[in-house]
């Protein structure tokens, strides 16, 4: 479930504030690479229990005072604070981080992990295993971090076995309806209900009058259907039913949304790549991924019809949109959705994606470099990110997370050192 919306947080996202640059969380490879292993056997090699790590001591005084108020106390609209930087190595703190979970940010994030070992030397071993990886291994104790496309649930975060566990934002992102029609001229348009239909098998061939209506090109495409799916928890698929659930009640009552459901039929494949490869090598096939892995691969992918009523295509700026359209409803934990936004411009099958840590961890040296790793994914990390088409967190949004970082703690004492 979504969590509930906290009273008094209001976010006033503007567009001018919203730039097209990278984010992102650190992942520990094993002592080796800074690249990401996506494959569940070398996740598996990441199973010993990961020492928790701790939060930030703030080098001013206003920062240690924000560094101790409450999450939920903190306000929303002052920008980052651009004094602290990482440069280099510091003293203490662990040489490897390991982490797992979504693929959604995979590509962001290998990037984000050799550009951070050469700044300061901590290998980052990131598994793109899936959402649904990411958070059962941050709830067992077995990696550094976890990755998630999804917010955690009340019961997710119940069933943690170290406690009380932080959402850092780290990008947001498109998950786009992409297709193989060889057919097809024009870009496809999709609606939430076609959508929804294609996957329940209402809408079986891609002549259907439905399709039809907003594709003529498809008149004559007298061809079967075939959906491609997710075989693994992922928060991609959680991003997808969410949507799905909140436009088609038929969608909602039937399957609903989670990172795992019970497909009406179709293909699975494993990661946004599995899918991906899926669709490209199976004619008239359509299925979801990232915006980043259509693009790669050169996948068609189609517009679709937003709260506006516009065909939106899927990009940077029309995510952007959409974060901003969402802004006031984000509560203080951070576990929001901006699912299906308002607005003329925005895409409405837009994400986030986050790091999962827990508030209290047990190992100084971790927490030292898990911190550090957040501070840099959320500031300079954000830099790389137009290089890889995901769009930015907002400033508001990153000014709450630094409030998270500072209040980890190992042994009750913030463990970010501020620099």
């Amino acid at each position: 479930m979504m969590p509930r919306a906290v009273p008094g947080l209001a976010l006033s996202l503007s567009l001018s504030l919203l730039a097209l640059v990278a984010c992102g969380p650190g992942s520990q490879p094993s002592p080796a690479a800074a690249t990401v292993v996506g494959t569940p056997a070398a996740a598996a090699a990441a199973t010993k229990p990961a020492g928790q790590t701790p939060a930030a001591a703030a080098t001013t005084p206003a920062a240690a005072a924000a560094a101790s108020a409450s999450p939920s106390a903190v306000g929303a609209a002052a920008a980052p604070a651009l004094s602290v930087s990482i440069a280099g190595p510091f003293p203490g703190e662990a040489k490897n981080l390991t982490g797992a979970g979504a693929t959604f940010p995979g590509p962001l994030y290998a990037k984000w992990f050799d550009a951070y070992q050469k700044v300061t030397q901590v290998q980052v071993n990131y598994q793109a295993i899936g959402s649904g990886g990411g958070i059962k291994g941050i709830q067992d104790q077995t990696i550094d971090f976890g990755a998630s496309d999804a917010p955690m649930t009340d019961e997710q975060l119940a069933a943690a076995k170290g406690g009380d566990i932080y959402h850092i934002p780290t990008a947001l992102g498109a998950i786009v309806i992409s297709y193989n029609v060889p057919e097809a001229k024009n870009k496809l348009k999709f609606t939430g209900d076609t959508i929804a239909g294609i996957y329940t098998g209402d809408i079986a061939k891609w002549n259907d009058p439905k399709l039809v209506a907003d594709n003529p090109d498809l008149a004559n495409v007298n061809k079967d259907i075939v959906t491609v799916h997710r075989s693994d928890g992922s928060g991609t698929t959680f991003g997808f039913t969410d949507y799905l659930s909140t436009v088609n009640a038929d969608w909602k009552s039937k399957v609903g949304k989670g990172t795992s459901v019970n497909w009406p039929g179709g293909l699975g494949g494993s990661g946004n790549p599995g899918v991906a490869g899926e669709v490209q090598q199976t004619p008239y096939a359509v299925g979801y991924i990232e915006l980043i892995y259509a693009a790669q691969n050169k996948i068609s992918y189609g517009l679709v019809k937003n709260k506006a009523g516009q065909f939106v295509d899927p990009s940077l700026d029309s995510v952007t949109a959409a974060a901003a359209s969402s802004a006031n409803a984000v509560p203080a934990d951070l576990r929001f959705s901006i699912v299906d936004a308002p607005g003329d411009a925005a895409y409405s099958i837009s994400t986030a994606t986050w790091l999962l840590t827990y508030k209290n961890m047990n190992d100084q040296a971790k927490g030292l470099a898990l911190t550090r790793m957040l501070w840099w994914a959320t500031h300079e990390g954000q830099q790389l990110n137009k290089d890889v088409l995901y769009a930015t967190v907002p400033p508001e949004l990153t000014t709450k997370s630094e409030q998270f970082i500072k209040q980890i703690t190992v042994e009750g004492k913030p463990v970010f050192p501020g620099k």
